[in-house]
């Protein structure tokens, strides 16, 4: 515990000071020069974010944060008055600067106004905490980098630096103290949301916990992917069913464009930052990424107990349902997400003629604002041609407990 640490410092340097005599006048200042660099760093180390600002943050919005120091109850209990924690935007650029070196630099300009920056740091005798509580920031403008080559303003990474000057007792050092939040994206405007996620999702999957501000791969292994996509679905959605070896193979052909490898193929290969959030897909106008969260949206906001129960296959070609339906019986369905629109569900199902031959039709993808005036067990229902969940699961006992009761249709 650093407490005890520091305990044990000023044990030694007391009884430094007890054996003064004996050191003698050239090595007894090297030694306090040096008790006072290691408590220094120690000090400094106990500063930390308790509550991360939002990742994505957008101007004129008010947030929260707050910063702990660990030994302020200790060390800061003789001070006359609190002492003031400030909060700055950083860019990229000037967290590196900081970051290299070691912290012991200023930072010289912000690079965006925040108001109700500043917060005393105050000692809650009853938890022993001594925090600063930043409960009504607000982001007022930004002033934006200039960009490398294609890099849009959602992938600008910027932070909250926390500053201030502290003077210990009882051995009246002033340390400055400050520490970064984790990077962040900030927008301006609602639509610029999806993407910002998209920079703070690689950036918290992929980046080491010991960098450079704020380095990060541009290519990871797929089966890294699988697993923060997989991640990211169960934590937005908020269930414990996440996605399966055929999802991923389906995920797989989509982000790479390409459908003649087999899953154990992909297991090899590398995305990159560009194929999950920059190129389109091929013949739509939205990326993978684009795509994929428009999907967590509304399983989250609408489909969260269908998917639960496992009665959505979700992520599957067309062109492989029409391959698993196409032996089917007569009104065998099943639910994909679609392919050509963002955030959207639709119905495969198999229509078998007297000849035997048979056909697979789609219905119109029912977005998030359809299945808010109408469930999607209640349309299920509705639909006369829908008869068994694919493999052969009826209709009823697969959805009958997502069924409206209280609907009684037209009056």
């Amino acid at each position: 515990r650093c407490e005890n640490l520091v305990e044990v410092y000023f044990q030694l340097q007391q009884q430094v000071m007890a054996a003064s005599t004996e050191l003698g006048p050239e090595l007894l200042p090297r030694l306090l020069e040096r008790f006072d660099e290691v408590l220094s760093s120690l000090v400094k180390s106990s500063f930390l974010v308790e509550k991360q600002p939002p990742q994505v943050l957008k101007t004129q919005t008010k947030f929260q944060a707050s910063v702990r120091f660990l030994l302020g109850p200790q060390l800061l209990k003789a001070a006359p008055k609190p002492y003031v924690v400030r909060a700055d935007m950083v860019t990229e650029k000037q967290a590196r600067e900081l970051e290299l070196s070691n912290y012991s630099n200023t930072l010289s300009e912000s690079t965006g106004e925040i108001l109700h920056n500043t917060v005393a740091l105050e000692t809650n005798p009853t938890s022993g905490t001594c925090c600063a509580n930043f409960k009504n920031v607000l982001l007022k403008k930004i002033k934006r980098c200039e960009r490398k080559g294609s890099e849009s303003v959602t992938e600008e990474k910027c932070a909250v630096l926390f500053s201030t000057n502290v003077t210990l007792t009882p051995s009246n050092i002033s340390i400055h103290l400050q520490v970064l939040s984790l990077p962040i994206v900030v927008i301006v405007h609602g639509n610029q949301d999806n993407n910002a996620k998209a920079t703070v999702l690689w950036d918290n999957a992929f980046s080491d916990i010991e960098r450079v501000p704020f380095v990060v791969a541009e290519r990871v292994p797929w089966d890294k992917m699988c697993d923060t996509l997989n991640l990211k679905f169960m934590a937005e959605v908020q269930t414990t069913k996440g996605l399966l070896k055929e999802h991923y193979f389906f995920l797989a052909q989509k982000i790479f464009n390409d459908h003649s490898a087999s899953p154990e193929d992909f297991q090899s290969r590398h995305v990159s930052w560009a194929q999950f959030n920059k190129e389109i897909l091929p013949g739509r106008g939205f990326t993978f990424w684009q795509w994929f969260d428009g999907v967590l949206d509304l399983t989250k906001r609408c489909l969260k107990s269908y998917w639960s129960d496992r009665l959505i296959m979700g992520f599957i070609s067309k062109q492989y349902v029409c391959k698993l339906l196409s032996m089917e019986p007569d009104g065998t369905f099943l639910l994909r997400f679609s392919d050509s629109e963002i955030g959207g569900v639709t119905i495969a199902y198999v229509i078998r003629g007297k000849d035997g031959s048979s056909q697979v039709e789609n219905i119109q993808p029912f977005s998030a604002k359809d299945l808010s005036i109408r469930s999607l067990g209640d349309r299920i229902r509705d639909l006369g041609q829908l008869r068994n969940l694919y493999p052969n699961i009826p209709k009823d006992q697969a959805f009958g407990s997502h069924y409206n009761s209280e609907w009684r249709g037209p009056g």
